[in-house]
């Protein structure tokens, strides 16, 4: 079979462009040090960056070719889609962005040997690996002794974890004007993305999926402790907990808003006015110098306290869905977003601030400890920042648990059935109108308790934060991470928040580059990255599952 040497080939054709040359150009002592020569002494095989994401892949790529696993053919065309990908990123950065560069002009800049051998080796991956039959994902069901399975599973999630500290750190703080770690953060999300396709194609990504599911206790707690460890890891600084924490807020909105939007299929475009209404309150009831109301009460009721704010103002917006659907209620909940703003703006009942806001949120604090305080934990120092972190990650995960509850409930499943067909939840006797309305109360109170912590977070409340493009965002991230999903809106979120953090380095091309990407997700996506059962059979017909064939039945002729 000529494939296998092709493979093969294919592999060390990326080994090989790996350590040639990548530009025409040496400036070790200038803009570009030791980024066009080899550092054998100093880095691990000699290669650091898109190189050791190149150099990762090309070794899978030999190994897969050699040794017959289940879905081969599927792995290796993922990890050739990975070293076309990173070939490409980092070879047209090297020819357009050279000029970026200060001493380096655009005609400097030239791609050597490098690029095109990496480039046609995943080329030759490509075509060797969609040669001879289309293999479905292989099913894993074998089953191990429970103890193992909670020893593997701790292991991927710490490994997760790793991931996502070595996401977040690639490339920098994201505040620098430095195109190379842009290019460097795309060429990782390139190899990771291929490492991922390379894992659902062998079928272990279903396989620990389902042994997840076994023990979901466990699971959920494991991952609990290492969102919690997130700050003892190489992210651990001020800048990206306070990138995280901004991510918890939005992402326990976002699952607030999955309720509506996901479980109920109600289009709302105003869900960040819930959001503003939780911030106001709290500012009100926080203490501060400039909110009218003179009354500073605990934090935990003051979360309370917005969230029945919130939910009331839900319950408000929700009634209109007795009488309209679609496109209607679409427009009703844009008027609604939008009677906040102007409200907000022109300080109705001088509870907002107007332009001026309402500044000066004192921060929360613990033991006599301030939240934005940096906090050494015996011999380990926490960034500032980090307690807020802590706490929003709690906020999150009880969020989760009613959105769970919630889904599972007998409330749940009339939200889902009114999502499906209304007309036929109202025939079997689900009281819809009611059941909208507490999809949109129960919505907006998880909203409130965000809103409430992010008051005290930002320490400041003013509308410019709630504006419509914001309740677009929240939108996006419910249907990009995957629509009555629990860890859908959270992945959703991250993305939507990180990737724009993480491309700054682009500067004015980064929002293009962030829309490029949002297209292409859900153009192979369109169910989410993490999708529901239901939409996953509405949006794809997977060919995965094997289609079996009735027998024919014979059929008198009438005489």
């Amino acid at each position: 079979m000529i494939a296998t040497p092709l493979r093969v080939a294919g592999g060390v054709l990326t080994v090989a462009g790996t350590y040639l040359p990548w530009a025409t150009f040496v400036l070790n002592d200038g803009a570009y040090p030791a980024k066009a020569t080899l550092e054998f002494f100093t880095e691990p095989f000699g290669v650091t960056g898109y190189r050791a994401h190149l150099l990762a892949l090309g070794v899978a790529v030999v190994v897969f070719a050699l040794v017959t696993v289940p879905g081969q053919g599927r792995i290796l065309r993922a990890l050739g889609v990975g070293v076309v990908a990173v070939s490409a990123v980092n070879g047209l950065w090297i020819t357009v962005a050279g000029g970026g560069l200060g001493a380096v002009t655009v005609s400097d800049a030239d791609v050597a040997f490098g690029a095109p051998v990496a480039l046609a080796g995943g080329v030759l991956v490509l075509v060797a690996g969609g040669r001879g039959p289309q293999e479905a994902v292989p099913a894993w069901r074998r089953r191990l002794p429970p103890w193992w399975e909670r020893l593997i599973l701790l292991g991927v999630f710490v490994l997760l974890l790793l991931v996502v500290s070595a996401v977040l750190t690639s490339g920098g703080q994201g505040g620098a004007a430095n195109v190379y770690a842009g290019a460097v953060f795309l060429s990782f999300l390139a190899a990771a993305g291929a490492g991922i396709g390379a894992l659902h194609a062998s079928g272990l990504a279903s396989w620990v999926a389902a042994v997840s599911e076994r023990h979901r206790g466990f699971s959920v707690g494991v991952l609990l402790a290492c969102a919690l460890a997130l700050p003892f890891t190489g992210a651990g600084t001020e800048y990206w907990m306070t990138v995280a924490a901004n991510i918890g807020v939005y992402a326990a909105a976002a699952i607030g808003l999955n309720i509506v939007v996901g479980l109920a299929g109600l289009l709302d475009l105003g869900y960040i006015a819930f959001l503003g209404i939780g911030a106001f309150v709290a500012a009100n009831l926080s203490g501060a110098a400039a909110a009218r109301v003179g009354v500073e009460l605990p934090f935990p009721l003051v979360m309370l306290v917005s969230a029945v704010v919130a939910g009331f103002f839900g319950a408000i917006v929700g009634s209109p869905t007795l009488r309209v659907r679609g496109d209607y209620l679409a427009i009703v909940t844009l008027a609604f977003g939008e009677i906040f703003v102007r409200s907000a703006q022109n300080d109705i009942g001088g509870l907002t601030g107007g332009s001026n806001a309402i500044p000066g949120i004192p921060p929360l604090s613990l033991f006599g400890h301030g939240f934005d305080e940096r906090l050494a934990l015996g011999t380990v120092e926490v960034a500032a920042g980090a307690a807020y972190y802590v706490l929003v990650v709690l906020v999150v995960a009880a969020a989760m648990l009613v959105f769970a509850n919630l889904k599972d409930s007998r409330l749940g499943r009339a939200w889902i059935a009114i999502r499906e067909d209304e007309d036929a939840a109202r025939a079997m006797g689900i009281r819809t109108g009611q059941v909208k309305i507490l999809a949109f109360l129960v919505g907006a109170m998880l909203a409130g308790l965000a809103g409430a912590f992010y008051a005290h977070k930002t320490a400041t409340a003013s509308y410019e934060s709630f504006r419509f493009i914001e309740s677009v965002t929240l939108l996006a991230a419910v249907i990009l991470g995957g629509m009555g999903t629990i860890p859908g809106a959270v992945l959703g979120a991250s993305i939507l928040f990180v990737l724009p953090e993480k491309l700054r380095e682009f500067s004015d091309y980064r929002l293009l580059l962030f829309g490029i990407a949002l297209i292409l997700i859900m153009r192979f996506r369109p169910q989410g990255l993490v999708p529901d059962v239901h939409r996953r059979a509405e949006l794809v017909s997977d060919p995965e599952q094997p289609t079996v064939a009735l027998p024919a039945v014979p059929v008198k002729a009438g005489r």
